[in-house]
């Protein structure tokens, strides 16, 4: 019997197709292929690609050996590996870096499997067991989780009816529903929720009020009818800088920019920004500063009382460069609004123009933005219509010919 196509020529192991060969090889007189792959039971044209790679194995003919389709393929297998983990990779920032959802990985991984990428890859990369994964699949609610939200919707029924109930009164509607709830869990779900007794008190984002000043405020000024005003000016650049830090959303999360600027010329002499809003986010903004500006001791550098500004680095950065600190008071903008007037125009000019997607793209747009158009193309009033580059080359230019 002789098979019509491959699949049997497939199956058959390298010593069998070797002794093939050879017999064909080594055939007599009259007999042809045909009759030598018939007794086999394959077909002649198996038998042909057969003797062609054993006469490239042997180098008599010009071709790829086995053992280099043999590397081929496994390089191939390889590299299609690596891709389905780099997609995984790239799947998994893009998911894990969006905002108020849960980051659970099942499901990333049955869309992955939807795609194509196989499951084993999948849970390598992430480091997951299988076994869990599959049972998940077949049972994505658990029966915790179906506990907790018909607890849930008991509780907001109860909150709905009205709006004055706390937690404990929510706790009390739900146990006599029949749910076995304690004090502790309708607060943690009323909480996650946001269910908030209108009689409570508000919960503010943000009730942790900055610390003391580690610096006087060396920018106040009291006027005639005894009200503290603050002056934002110099008689010379590197005399004061200013100094503040703000934030902008991007599809990545939060990005902070903290800046340096010059109250002379309104230039901005250093910047800095990171996806963290630490003290060493002041410290490179400050760095960067005193490295664009040369010796800059005696300078007063003005912020406001944030942790950032207060910390142990940031000091000593002001310390070994000469500098000298002010801070203003608790909770008042005008302490800082030459900083407020400037993170102002970014958010109009930059930040507030479209939606960013990466925190690179708006760290590019940014620096653009500084560099290109604050800088040297937008004029202003209080420097006599000319840009920061401008007046500040205008001013030095007298004093380099002085000299």
């Amino acid at each position: 019997m002789v098979w019509k196509d491959d699949s049997y020529a497939k199956t058959v192991s390298q010593e069998f197709r070797d002794d093939v060969v050879r017999v064909a090889n080594s055939r007599g007189p009259g007999v042809t292929r045909d009759q030598i792959a018939k007794d086999f039971g394959i077909h002649v044209g198996t038998l042909d690609k057969w003797m062609r790679q054993a006469k490239i194995d042997e180098g008599a003919q010009l071709g790829p050996t086995r053992a280099d389709s043999d590397e081929l393929r496994e390089l191939r297998k390889r590299n299609r590996l690596l891709e389905q983990e780099v997609e995984v990779l790239l799947r998994a920032t893009a998911y894990l870096s969006q905002a108020h959802l849960p980051k659970r990985l099942y499901p990333l991984v049955s869309e992955l499997a939807e795609d194509g990428i196989p499951v084993t890859v999948t849970c390598r990369v992430f480091k997951l067991a299988r076994q869990p994964y599959y049972r998940w699949l077949a049972n994505p609610i658990t029966d915790t989780e179906l506990v907790e939200a018909y607890r849930a919707n008991i509780l907001f029924d109860a909150y709905r009816a009205d709006l004055g109930f706390g937690h404990r009164l929510l706790a009390d509607v739900a146990r006599e529903a029949g749910q076995d709830i304690s004090d502790r869990t309708a607060w943690k779900i009323a909480s996650d929720n946001g269910w908030w007794s209108v009689f409570g008190k508000k919960r503010a984002k943000n009730a942790k009020l900055p610390g003391p000043a580690v610096h006087d405020d060396l920018c106040a000024r009291i006027d005639e009818h005894g009200r503290v005003r603050h002056e934002f000016t110099a008689d010379g650049p590197n005399r004061l800088w200013l100094t503040d830090i703000t934030e902008h959303w991007t599809d990545e999360g939060r990005l902070y920019l903290c800046a340096v600027k010059d109250a002379f010329s309104g230039k901005i002499v250093g910047y800095s920004m990171d996806s963290r809003m630490t003290s060493d986010l002041a410290v490179a903004a400050l760095e960067n500063a005193v490295s664009m500006r040369g010796p800059v001791a005696g300078c007063v550098v003005h912020s406001d009382r944030d942790s950032q500004f207060r910390s142990r680095d940031f000091l000593a950065v002001l310390n070994r460069h000469g500098l000298v600190g002010s801070m203003g008071r608790v909770g008042a903008a005008g302490d800082n609004a030459a900083m407020e007037s400037f993170f102002a125009l970014l958010q109009n000019n930059v930040l507030d123009r479209r939606r960013w997607a990466t925190r690179d793209q708006l760290r590019g747009a940014i620096m653009a933005w500084i560099e290109g158009t604050y800088h040297r193309r937008r004029r202003q009033a209080g420097l006599g219509r000319l840009t920061p580059i401008e007046f500040e080359t205008m001013m030095n230019t007298p004093a380099a010919t002085a000299a």
